[in-house]
């Protein structure tokens, strides 16, 4: 289902949570970007693959243990009890002989169960019995995250990783950055809960539009080896009809470039379009941010930026910053007190638990440096060749952070 239309009859497993099966399709141009349709059948290999996504990762902080407090041996078997509802999109399973609507069901109108959410934030199993009937069931990432209502507003809560659980903060810093350069972003906060710091953010998606990640975009056509991931991206958007792509990136690339972003893949940036009529928005503000500002390496590494790593376009931030078509737009005027807010924010009650002023201060001057050097390159910008492959992204995919809390442990 997409929201209220009948896209296609699916059949899945009791026992895994996969698409078995794909019967008639009703409304293909309503299925997931991405999905092919031959001779009147939908892909069933790429709908396993979207569906599959939609599930929390096995790779989520804390999720093992979560899934042995609900005695469930998968994520995607979690998704079949909120029937596959998010609150990025407005695609569900509606169960054949169910008289169910999306009006009824969806989180956008109505409350939702806070058990998941529990459950992947350490809590306990409920004595009285669970409600799986949550959002939190189809929200991606690996760091530690869950929905919240607050005031009205649905509302992203999400951790940091160990050992300085900086990301929160970052969010909060890299929010203040694009305020300052007149970047659509979404706006972060940080909360505290049993002493460990978590960003805040509004839900940018409502009851009439939907995010399509940047990764289902590029599924929309196939890429030659001889065009580079940021070019197929661009056309793969301009075939689709969507505006305003270039200056957006151009924007995002130097942001991520400001803050030595590490984790900007595919599924972190996207697309907003109307659900019922499917046109294309525009370029979702930017969000998820946080993996940066050397937020895992001590100051030694984060002073001679070693092993930064860069997506979703090159793997270094010195050739991903010379895709960016104009500078023009940047007032470096703006930037002038971003050592201020950097510190503020760092220095906040409860963030010195995690960190000192010494990495405080090797983070600024950093991205001192970082705003000089483009700056530099901005008088004398001499832009890469876009569709040169040199230097790509060859696997797009997540931050595991658990891997690198277990190779440090």
């Amino acid at each position: 289902m997409h929201k209220r239309l009948a896209v296609a009859e699916v059949e899945l497993d009791d026992a895994t949570g996969f698409i078995q099966k794909i019967g008639t399709v009703y409304a293909p141009e309503h299925l997931p970007v991405g999905i092919p349709v031959r001779k009147e059948m939908a892909d069933r290999v790429a709908m396993n693959a979207w569906w599959t996504d939609r599930s929390i990762p096995a790779s989520r902080s804390g999720v093992r243990e979560a899934l042995e407090t609900l005695e469930i041996t998968s994520t995607k078997m979690l998704l079949v009890h909120c029937y596959g509802l998010s609150l990025s999109d407005q695609y569900w399973i509606c169960p054949a002989d169910a008289k169910l609507t999306w009006d009824d069901i969806n989180f956008f109108y109505h409350d939702f169960s806070e058990d998941i959410g529990d459950i992947l934030f350490g809590e306990g199993k409920k004595a009285d019995g669970l409600n799986l009937s949550s959002p939190d069931n189809t929200s991606d990432g690996n760091l530690k995250k869950r929905w919240k209502i607050i005031n009205g507003k649905r509302c992203l809560i999400k951790g940091g990783s160990n050992p300085f659980r900086q990301q929160p903060f970052n969010e909060v810093i890299a929010s203040g950055i694009m305020e300052r350069l007149g970047i659509p972003h979404v706006p972060y906060t940080v909360t505290w809960n049993k002493g460990a710091p978590y960003s805040v953010c509004e839900d940018f998606v409502d009851e009439n539009t939907e995010l399509i990640p940047a990764w289902r975009i590029i599924q929309s056509r196939k890429r030659s080896n001889n065009t580079s991931v940021y070019q197929h991206f661009v056309d793969c958007c301009k075939n689709l009809g969507i505006p305003d792509v270039v200056p957006f990136l151009d924007r995002m690339l130097v942001l991520d470039y400001i803050i030595a972003n590490e984790d900007r893949h595919l599924n972190n940036f996207g697309v907003l379009r109307n659900a019922e009529t499917l046109e294309w928005i525009g370029m979702a503000p930017i969000y998820d941010s946080g993996s940066s500002l050397g937020y895992d390496k001590i100051p030694a590494q984060i002073k001679l930026e070693q092993e930064v790593i860069c997506k979703p376009f090159k793997k270094h931030h010195a050739e991903q910053i010379r895709l960016v078509t104009s500078f023009d737009w940047i007032d470096f005027g703006r930037l002038s007190d971003i050592g201020e807010l950097i510190t503020e924010v760092l220095s906040a009650e409860g963030a010195r638990d995690y960190m000192d002023d010494y990495r405080i201060q090797i983070i600024v001057q950093s991205v001192q440096r970082r705003i000089r050097n483009l700056a530099h390159l901005a008088q004398t910008h001499s832009p890469a060749p876009l569709m040169s492959t040199e230097d790509d992204v060859e696997e797009d995919v997540a931050e595991d952070y658990t891997t690198k809390i277990q190779n440090r442990s």
